[in-house]
């Protein structure tokens, strides 16, 4: 698996998780979604994530990268 896609996933998996907290807990937990999308956004232009950083501290690498 590869950062890119391991961010995904993770992305994928905090925006149900907030999902779920917005309709059981609070809707202001839709604000996670919000940071989650901003955070995509971002990514996508800079490969800057704190998420990144912690799957390539895992030992994922970067795709393309050998």
């Amino acid at each position: 698996m590869t950062v890119e896609r391991a961010v995904f996933a993770f992305a994928g998996f905090m925006v149900l998780l907030s999902v779920v907290l917005t309709h059981y807990v609070s809707p202001y937990f839709i604000w996670l979604t919000v940071f989650v999308g901003a955070n995509l956004f971002q990514f996508a232009f800079t490969k800057f994530c704190p998420a990144a950083l912690i799957f390539r501290a895992m030992g994922l690498k970067y795709a393309g990268q050998k």
